[in-house]
C-alpha cells in the first residue's frame, strides 16, 4: 500500500522525466516521439543504396541478354577494343574451308565481304556444314589476329533453313518444326 506522499513523488518523477502521455483523466493525445535526423539520414542512405544495387543489376541484366552475339562485320570494326575477351560471333559457314583436325575443326565464317578464319575444338554439332549460320563462342587469337579460336559451335537455324530442312529441326519436345 501507497502513502499519498509516495504517490506524489511518483507523478513527479514521471513528469520530470519529460513524459508527455496524457493521462486517462486528461484525454489529451500521446505525443509522437520523432526520430533523430542522423537515424533518418541513414535509412535514406541505405534505400538509396539498395535502389542503386537494384538499377545495376537490372542494367547488366539486360544489357548482356540483348546483345546476344557480335556479327562478323562488328568483330573485325571493334576487333582492338575486343582484345582477347570472350564473346560470341555469328556468321554464315564458308563452303569449301571446313578441314577437319584431331582437336575439332578449322573454318571460315563470313557476312558480307567480310571473312574471318576460326580454329574451333570440340566436336562440331551433327548439323554443322558449310552455307548455314553459326554462333562460335571464343575470343581472337591476339589482338588484331583474323583467327577466332572457339571451344562452342551452335548452329543457328533461320527461317530459311527450317522451311528447306522441316525433318531436320525438331523441338525439345520431339515434335518437328
Amino acid at each position: 500500500m501507497t502513502t499519498t506522499g509516495e504517490a506524489a513523488s511518483h507523478r513527479g518523477v514521471s513528469g520530470a522525466l519529460g513524459d508527455t502521455a496524457a493521462g486517462p483523466a486528461t484525454g489529451e493525445p500521446r505525443a509522437r516521439r520523432q526520430r533523430p535526423a542522423r537515424h533518418r539520414l541513414r535509412l535514406t542512405v541505405v534505400f538509396v543504396v539498395l535502389g542503386a544495387a537494384v538499377v545495376f543489376l537490372l542494367v547488366e541484366g539486360l544489357g548482356s541478354s540483348l546483345n546476344y552475339f557480335d556479327t562478323v562485320d562488328q568483330a573485325v570494326a571493334h576487333r582492338a577494343s575486343l582484345g582477347t575477351a570472350t564473346f560470341r560471333l555469328e556468321g554464315v559457314v564458308v563452303p569449301g574451308t571446313i578441314a577437319r583436325t584431331s582437336s575439332g575443326a578449322d573454318f571460315a565464317i563470313s557476312e558480307g565481304d567480310q571473312r574471318l578464319a576460326v580454329e574451333s575444338s570440340g566436336s562440331p554439332p551433327q548439323l554443322f556444314q558449310p552455307d548455314i549460320p553459326v554462333v562460335v563462342v571464343g575470343h581472337f587469337a591476339s589482338t588484331g589476329s583474323d583467327v577466332f579460336v572457339s571451344n562452342q559451335i551452335m548452329v543457328k537455324h533461320s527461317a530459311q533453313y527450317i522451311a528447306a530442312h522441316p525433318g531436320r529441326v525438331t523441338s525439345p519436345n520431339g515434335s518437328v518444326r
